[in-house]
């Protein structure tokens, strides 16, 4: 396999620095219930404003449902239909609008949903299983085929599998990706000390 893991300035915990995103994923593996178990459990143990848990999380496993999991297919991109048509398990991400409780909106929904989608990331890792989430999919039509309701937002496709050798891939331009060398900005570019664009002195 592709070994992606970050070039970090510093030592983190494993699993963040392994977690990545590839595109290769290996179509004679599926992912078990028990692994799905964890995966969602520790979604759900993200932390959320209030504990008002926005999030919902739609799921296709092909093995147990080619039928949505073929729906949930078409509504993703083209780019992304290149690769993913080998991939086991697809999830829709959404989050709600307003609060349950009171019915206020909850402008800390798609924070709190983005947690829950990496909970589950790390897990994955944890699983020995990989993820790619792709903002590339047709919300609209996702919604209609899904019956998402009107106060949910449809926010991202997951892909959760094995990984799979860089060279299963057969369209070129989705290869190059994957072997492209990871990088991220430096610190001082994204992260301040006490006000804009300030230094931060560790």
């Amino acid at each position: 396999m592709n070994d992606r893991r970050a070039e970090t300035s510093v030592a983190i915990n494993e699993l963040v620095a392994t977690r990545w995103s590839p595109r290769a994923f290996d179509a004679t593996r599926g992912v078990s219930g028990a692994q799905l178990s964890a995966l969602l459990e520790a979604a759900r143990w993200a932390p959320s404003c209030v504990g008002a848990e926005p999030w919902r999380f739609l799921v296709w496993n092909r093995a147990t449902d080619a039928a949505g999991w073929q729906q949930a297919f078409d509504t993703l991109s083209e780019n992304n239909r290149k690769w993913a048509d080998r991939v086991p398990v697809l999830m829709l991400v959404c989050t709600g609008a307003t609060f349950e409780h009171n019915g206020q909106p909850n402008r800390w929904a798609q924070y709190d949903a983005g947690m829950a989608a990496l909970s589950l990331s790390l897990e994955a890792v944890h699983q020995g299983l990989a993820t790619h989430q792709m903002g590339g999919f047709d919300a609209a039509r996702a919604r209609a085929a899904f019956a998402v309701p009107e106060d949910f937002l449809p926010m991202t496709m997951i892909a959760v599998g094995y990984q799979a050798p860089a060279e299963s891939l057969t369209d070129m331009d989705i290869r190059h990706k994957e072997l492209k060398p990871r990088g991220r900005k430096p610190l001082a570019e994204r992260f301040f000390g006490g006000q804009w664009g300030a230094s931060l002195k560790l």
